[in-house]
């Protein structure tokens, strides 16, 4: 594609991203204002952003997410009633945490270690004061703490040391189960992006302000201008400079930086024998350390079983490559199952979020004491660049659904100040 793609180019409005909160905005805009002009620029080769299915081969229809991949607060989640306006199958199985079935024993250690994870999260709940991070609620010496770690790493992306109190509190995805999508999360997503006008592979630079009329965006196709600019990328990208603001926001650079993005890496498994494993069953890969992965066995009955790494373990993978991180999991599998697991298995698929361009990781946390920094990311400026995305949700985010909702108020905000000047 030629450097001037762009040449002559004017939008009313460039959403500069097409993820879950970019494409939530656009169709909200495009259904309360189909007279503007709206153009979605994303840096990858497809839509969904965070939200990414693939096919695995011997599982007919079935989708598998390298991204989100559950309908978090199902029953008030706008991509539950999405997901059939689409055409898509709401799988309502309970989720492990819901219910659903695990690979546990039923005995007094087990039933200790269930209590002893319990008194931590009501520790957490009962907070008061300053901030502080998570780490700080752990009784030391305690032989949970390693569990107690894994749990946290899965619900933030991170070390417990590094994550805020006050944000995890309030956290809260609204009422209902956690369900899935059979077709996919990402696919999901990107289904309801595809008839917002986007051009792929297009990278934005630089969002030039300065000038009371037009914004230009400086990207790696040439230059377009726009009255107004959504910017829907992610903590780590801004926190990396990878737009540049003229003039400067440091504001909103200090608030990525403080809310960047944890990691959760997922690998698919092929497994040879279906009957080899229980279907739809959720394990603990190690319930004495920090640095183990948690095991959904044969999702919708399929001969598969999806792998999920969080915080540093996950860092700690992604760089030592593909290998590395099949090896852990068969080792994990094996310390459950037996050795001749190994046999059953083969790598189907892996994400790598962290080192994945224009993203860089998975989904935001809070440094303690950076909770409220959610609002001045997700705060207009000069009412002419909007920002959304799972990090501007006070509430609801490290979610699809929390990206969403805060697409769906940028729209509104920007459809407001066009009805101011028109």
């Amino acid at each position: 594609m030629p450097r001037d793609d762009f040449k002559d180019a004017d939008e009313d409005v460039v959403i500069i991203g097409a993820g879950a909160a970019g494409i939530a905005a656009a169709r909200r805009l495009l259904a309360i204002r189909p007279g503007l002009s709206v153009l979605m620029l994303e840096a990858g080769d497809r839509l969904g952003g965070r939200a990414w299915t693939v096919g695995l081969p011997g599982t007919g229809d079935l989708g598998f997410d390298l991204g989100c991949g559950w309908l978090h607060g199902a029953r008030t989640n706008a991509w539950t009633a999405i997901a059939g306006e689409v055409g898509l199958t709401v799988d309502r199985s309970p989720a492990p945490w819901n219910g659903g079935r695990r690979l546990q024993r039923d005995d007094a250690e087990s039933q200790a270690a269930q209590q002893a994870i319990g008194a931590y999260f009501e520790r957490l709940e009962s907070h008061e004061g300053n901030d502080r991070d998570m780490a700080a609620k752990l009784q030391p010496g305690s032989r949970w703490n390693g569990q107690i770690r894994a749990i946290g790493t899965y619900i933030t992306g991170a070390e417990l040391e590094r994550s805020s109190i006050v944000d995890y509190n309030r956290y809260d995805p609204g009422a209902g189960p956690d369900w899935r999508v059979r077709e996919g999360y990402g696919t999901l997503i990107s289904l309801y992006g595809a008839p917002v006008r986007t051009r792929l592979g297009v990278e934005a630079r630089r969002v030039d302000h300065r000038h009371a009329g037009r914004i230009s965006i400086d990207t790696n196709k040439g230059m377009i201008t726009a009255g107004t600019v959504l910017v829907t990328v992610s903590t780590n990208m801004l926190a990396a400079g990878r737009i540049a603001f003229d003039p400067p926001l440091p504001d909103k650079i200090e608030a990525a930086a403080r809310l960047p993005l944890g990691l959760a890496d997922k690998i698919f498994l092929s497994l040879a024998d279906p009957d080899a494993l229980p279907a739809d069953t959720h394990m603990l890969g190690s319930t004495s350390r920090g640095a183990t992965g948690t095991y959904q066995l044969r999702p919708f009955g399929a001969a598969v079983v999806e792998a999920y790494f969080a915080g540093d373990l996950a860092h700690d993978l992604e760089r030592a490559g593909k290998e590395a991180a099949f090896a852990f999991a068969a080792d994990e599998m094996a310390g459950q199952f037996g050795a001749d697991i190994r046999k059953q298995l083969s790598l189907a698929a892996i994400s790598a979020w962290a080192a994945t361009p224009h993203i860089g990781g998975s989904y935001s946390y809070a440094e303690p004491g950076a909770s409220d920094l959610r609002a001045i990311l997700a705060a207009p400026h000069d009412e002419r660049i909007f920002f959304a995305g799972e990090a501007c949700s006070h509430a609801r985010y490290s979610t699809a659904h929390g990206a969403y909702e805060t697409g769906v108020a940028a729209a509104e905000l920007l459809a407001a100040s066009f009805s101011k000047n028109p």
